[in-house]
């Protein structure tokens, strides 16, 4: 039992070197469509836990079902957090909008009076 474990466990290990490799040679550029996809793949992942949640066989304990709700609970925060930060990096590149001509016609006429 703790062989399997302990493979587990490596596996995350690496692949969380191999991530923050491959993350961080990505340009500046292409962070916000790596976001979008990544953020697009989670969401399947979370639809994932809820039919494995849905499908737990009757005898699964409450430890196991709290565990599993609370791993869909933090899946869907991640979810809905990536897609405020994607929104937020999209605003950037928006264009601002000029400020509205009434207002300095305004102040042009107070100067005047």
């Amino acid at each position: 039992m703790y062989y399997g474990l302990l493979a587990n466990i490596a596996i995350l290990v690496l692949a969380g070197f191999v991530g923050f490799a491959v993350i961080s040679k990505v340009p500046n550029t292409l962070h916000t469509p790596l976001m979008s996809g990544t953020n697009a793949i989670h969401g399947i992942v979370v639809l994932g836990a809820l039919i494995t949640l849905g499908t737990l066989p009757a005898d699964a304990g409450w430890g196991v079902r709290i565990i599993s709700f609370i791993a869909l609970i933090f899946g869907t925060l991640n979810v809905v957090g990536g897609f405020l930060v994607t929104d937020r990096m999209l605003g950037m590149f928006k264009s601002r909008k000029p400020e509205n001509s009434s207002a300095a016609s305004d102040s042009v006429k107070g100067a005047e009076q």
